[in-house]
């Protein structure tokens, strides 16, 4: 199991209690439009969930990464697509893109992990 990942989403977690305590207006606000964007629609949800993978990547965000490999695990998504974004994101990342394929790594290991225990 990937300890760095597993303390990065405990770590995404902290924070999002925190925010939820002190700025709960806010975190409602962005949570339904968050839940609006990624709800089943023209696209469904597995979908949407590889299109965030994919943009997280790029845009290099390790607590995105590691929620995105969640969701799209919890939607029915594959190791294999999951990986198949990976290899878009880099089309579209290049090199620096590339390097965070090892969190995507660590995430698959947690969350895969977990599914199978």
């Amino acid at each position: 199991m990937s300890t760095d990942m597993n303390q990065t989403m405990h770590d995404f977690k902290a924070a999002m209690g925190m925010m939820n305590r002190e700025a709960p207006e806010t975190m409602q606000a962005f949570g339904g439009f968050m839940n609006a964007a990624l709800s089943k629609g023209a696209l469904d949800e597995k979908t949407k969930e590889l299109i965030g993978l994919g943009m997280a990547i790029t845009a290099r965000c390790v607590y995105c990464i590691g929620i995105h490999v969640e969701k799209v695990l919890k939607a029915g998504g594959t190791h294999a697509e999951i990986i198949g974004v990976c290899e878009v994101a880099i089309v579209m990342g290049g090199g620096p893109a590339l390097t965070y394929i090892a969190e995507v790594k660590k995430a698959l290991d947690l969350f895969e992990q977990q599914k199978a225990g």
